[in-house]
């Protein structure tokens, strides 16, 4: 699966540029099919470094890797995908529950 389309990237804010607003939008969301965690990015350096919300063991807001996403293979070597069917909302939204 391709992790990152073109509406993907276009739809990503720059690094920093939403650290103002009060409740950032969320463009994709990325999930362990075998697993609990989730990634949701709000903003993207254009090559590989994400902002968002990390929903795993201990849930934060934080800096993670597109290449460690597409690197990463769970059980059964499944790998990292894009929730084809999220919908972009406030971070508030997902920060209480996806």
């Amino acid at each position: 699966m391709m992790l990152l389309t073109k509406a993907n990237r276009a739809a990503l804010p720059p690094l920093h540029s939403t650290e103002n607003e009060k409740d950032p939008t969320v463009q994709v969301k990325f999930f362990d099919p075998t697993g609990s965690w989730s990634w949701y990015a709000t903003e993207f350096d254009g090559a590989d470094t994400f902002f968002g919300w990390v929903d795993g063991m201990c849930p934060e807001l934080g800096y993670f890797s597109l290449r460690e996403l597409s690197d990463h293979r769970g059980r059964l070597g499944l790998g990292i995908e894009r929730d084809l069917h999220f919908s972009p909302r406030p971070l508030g939204e997902v920060m209480v529950g996806d």
